[in-house]
């Protein structure tokens, strides 16, 4: 496969998260009145959804280790596409949160196997490169999504965003079954057999490697989980903007999202990882300050509480743009034959830690910017500490 291709199906297959979660951010309040559910469950659409993404890459990793990459994700980006059209139909929100769990164990083929693919092609520096390109791509799509979902709930119905992510199903399985070729560099006969994958799990556990970029990864994953989960509602409902003007807010995100990414690749050059990443964790340890300090004090009038909310965000991904690229292809770079089960756990770890926030999220949310401020810097702080203290230490593989 040419460069071009590469970066091309990453972007499609890292780009299959915001499609299935910031297009239908939009429409949670109109599908919350549409089908008379409480706040818990709405928020289970997505947490449900996330850990059933987390949990299902521990069986696609080792499978995908086994069998190859492309065998998985055609049958994953199969299954995605059956699980999106039943979101669409779902009658009621029982319905639809089964659904979403089916899409979200789906979608951990298609996530799983693109962080396996840049370790099996490239070395670790020139995959975290690589990673970023994927990500910028990943951001290009992100553009989209949150506009395009409220364009369609407040034109069309809510349902109609959620067509969008059968559509982004089909076009990516054509693409995978057209144009991509096999990139495991060879087959592990012994991934699927209990001893084997149990010892292999031990290892990669284990790794100060892998257990520094997870807790990189995870922890700017779940901060901005944390945002995801209630901006709808706050930017919305509780200070009235329209579903056109937070699309464009989280458009806005994204484009920030693609300078932080073209940055990291930049930067991991001049810099190289570990300065690279301490600058990035200033950012964000000062993006989850700011947004506790507004959140409880400068919460008000609407204006007052949009920036409150806006102004940290940005900081925060921009450095994210960082952290991502650097965090995932970290966890695979110590274990070229076992990317996929590295992939697989890392992924959970993710999803696992994002299960709980939302559920709390849940609970907690009261119409204020409060709760987002505390997950906010607790989540910050986690990054900060990591990129200051461990990947200095163990951010080397070889070492």
């Amino acid at each position: 496969m040419s460069p071009l291709i590469i970066v091309v199906l990453l972007g499609l297959l890292l780009g299959i998260q915001p499609v299935t979660t910031d297009v239908y951010l939009p429409a949670l309040p109109a599908l919350q009145a549409d089908l008379g559910a409480p706040m818990p469950q709405v928020q289970l659409t997505l947490a449900a959804l996330l850990l059933a993404f987390g949990v299902s890459q521990l069986v696609w990793g080792p499978l995908s280790d086994r069998f190859g990459r492309k065998p998985i994700l055609l049958w994953g980006m199969a299954a995605y596409v059956l699980a999106a059209l039943a979101c669409v139909v779902a009658p009621t929100m029982e319905l639809l949160i089964v659904a979403r769990i089916a899409q979200g164990a789906a979608m951990g083929a298609a996530v799983m196997c693109a962080r396996a693919i840049v370790r099996d092609l490239y070395a670790p520096l020139e995959g975290a490169r690589m990673m970023s390109k994927g990500l910028s791509g990943l951001g290009v799509i992100a553009i989209c999504c949150a506009p395009l979902g409220g364009l369609l709930t407040q034109t069309v119905h809510w349902r109609a965003a959620m067509a969008v992510q059968v559509l982004f199903g089909l076009g990516t399985l054509a693409l995978l079954v057209l144009r991509f070729d096999e990139t495991i560099p060879a087959r592990n006969p012994d991934a699927l057999r209990p001893a084997a994958l149990l010892r292999a799990w031990g290892t990669i556990a284990r790794h100060p490697t892998f257990i520094t970029y997870s807790l990189l990864s995870t922890g700017s994953y779940v901060a901005l989980f944390t945002f995801l989960a209630t901006s709808s509602f706050l930017l919305i409902e509780a200070l009235g903007l329209s579903r056109l003007a937070y699309g464009a807010v989280m458009a806005a995100n994204s484009v920030l999202y693609i300078a932080g990414t073209v940055a990291c690749r930049r930067l991991l050059v001049r810099w190289g990882i570990v300065r690279t990443v301490r600058w990035a964790g200033c950012i964000t340890f000062s993006a989850g300050v700011l947004m506790a300090v507004l959140a409880w004090g400068g919460w008000g009038q609407p204006w007052h509480g949009l920036w409150a909310i806006v102004l940290p965000q940005a900081l925060f991904i921009v450095a994210h743009g960082v952290h991502q690229p650097v965090g995932q292809s970290g966890t695979v770079s110590p274990f070229p034959q076992m990317a996929g089960a590295a992939s697989a756990l890392n992924g959970f770890i993710m999803m696992a830690v994002a299960f709980p926030m939302g559920l709390w999220l849940g609970s907690a949310m009261d119409g204020s910017a409060r709760p987002l401020g505390l997950g906010f810097l607790l989540w910050c702080s986690v990054i900060a500490l990591t990129a200051w203290f461990l990947v200095p230490r163990y951010g080397d593989p070889t070492h």
